[in-house]
């Protein structure tokens, strides 16, 4: 599912202007489309990536990828959702050093949820910090707008 599929999805099922909920965006993380195994190339279609990125986020250890009998990867559910869940926080900024960090730790188990909830908590500081200078962007864009006579929609 492409980024802005998912995005749609996303604003399509809120209500109002409130903020997307924790269930509709577990909805949104779900490998649903992967009812058997996929390629490469069909997961690239599939999540809008590059076949270098999937292969790249294996080699890195980020995402585990089974191999078929002839050593070509195969993609199940689970390496989907992984692989989704990755290109999600690096939309919203994530580094691979802190993705690599997240993924090392949720290898060792439950003890390490602390410091995945430490991690998810400072990202998501930069993130509020990122939307406020984008707030702040679009209100200085709306002027120049607005110095120039035109109308800023909603």
């Amino acid at each position: 599912m492409t980024t802005a599929t998912i995005i749609d999805q996303a604003l399509a099922n809120r209500v109002g202007n409130e903020p997307v909920t924790v269930e509709q965006v577990t909805a949104l993380l779900n490998a649903d489309e992967v009812t058997e195994p996929m390629t490469v190339a069909q997961v690239a279609e599939l999540l809008d990536l590059s076949p270098h990125t999937l292969r790249y986020y294996e080699r890195i250890g980020l995402v585990s990828v089974p191999r078929s009998q002839s050593g070509h990867r195969v993609y199940d559910a689970d390496s989907v959702r992984r692989i989704t869940f990755l290109t999600r926080m690096r939309l919203s900024g994530m580094s691979i050093r802190d993705l690599k960090e997240y993924v090392d730790l949720a290898a060792q188990g439950e003890s390490t949820a602390p410091q995945r909830l430490e991690l998810m908590q400072s990202h998501r500081d930069r993130i509020a910090r990122q939307i406020e200078e984008l707030q702040l962007s679009l209100a200085v864009t709306d002027y120049k707008i607005s110095a120039y006579g035109g109308i800023c929609s909603p």
